[in-house]
C-alpha cells in the first residue's frame, strides 16, 4: 500500500516506499555487476563487452540515485514526519546519525563525492574507476542499511503500522 496525501508522514511514507524501489533495483544491479572479480583489466575490457557495460552503467544510476533519494528527500522528510525542521544536507546527516538512522555522516559524504567521481571520471583512469567501483560495492551495504534503520524507526519510534511501510529490502 503506497501513501497518499499531504501530511508530513505521508510525504515521508511515500518517500520511504520510492527508496525501497530503488533499492530493489540497485540490488539487482549489484549482483549483475559484481558476479566476477572486478580489477582494471576488467574494466579496460568494457569498451568491448557493451553488454556488461551497460550493466555498469544501471549500477551507477542506481547507486547514485538511490543515495540522492535518501539525502534529499527520505532524511528530510523523515525529520518532519518528527516535527522536527531539517537544516542543510550537512546538519540533516548529523542528526540522522545522532539518531542512529546513518552510520556515519562522513562517510555518506565519502560515499557522494564517489558517485561523483563514478559518473564524471568514468573510465578516464582504469586503476581508479576499479577502486572506485569497490568502494561503491561496499557503500551499497550503506544505503541499504540506512533505509532499514529509517523504515525501523518509523516502525518502532513513530508508531506507523507494518502494513503503510514496504517491506525490507534484500540487498544481496
Amino acid at each position: 500500500m503506497t501513501p497518499s496525501g499531504t501530511l508530513p508522514t505521508d510525504r515521508f511514507l511515500t518517500t520511504l516506499w520510492v527508496v525501497a524501489r530503488e533499492g530493489r533495483h540497485l540490488a539487482y544491479s549489484r549482483r549483475r555487476v559484481y558476479t566476477e572479480p572486478i580489477d582494471a583489466e576488467w574494466v579496460r575490457c568494457l569498451e568491448g563487452q557493451p553488454v556488461v557495460a551497460e550493466r555498469l552503467e544501471a549500477f551507477v544510476s542506481r547507486f547514485g540515485r538511490m543515495q540522492d533519494t535518501i539525502a534529499a528527500k527520505l532524511l528530510p522528510r523523515w525529520l518532519m514526519a518528527q516535527a522536527e525542521e531539517p537544516g542543510s544536507q550537512l546538519e540533516t546527516l548529523n542528526r540522522a546519525e545522532r539518531l542512529e538512522v546513518l552510520e556515519d555522516a562522513e562517510q555518506w559524504l565519502e560515499a557522494r563525492n564517489l558517485r561523483i567521481r563514478l559518473v564524471h571520471e568514468y573510465m578516464e583512469n582504469p586503476e581508479r574507476f576499479t577502486a572506485d567501483l569497490l568502494l561503491a560495492n561496499g557503500h551499497c551495504d550503506m544505503l541499504f542499511g540506512t533505509y532499514h534503520r529509517v523504515r525501523e524507526f518509523a516502525l518502532t519510534r513513530l508508531g506507523i503500522t507494518e502494513d503503510r511501510v514496504p517491506n525490507v529490502v534484500n540487498p544481496l
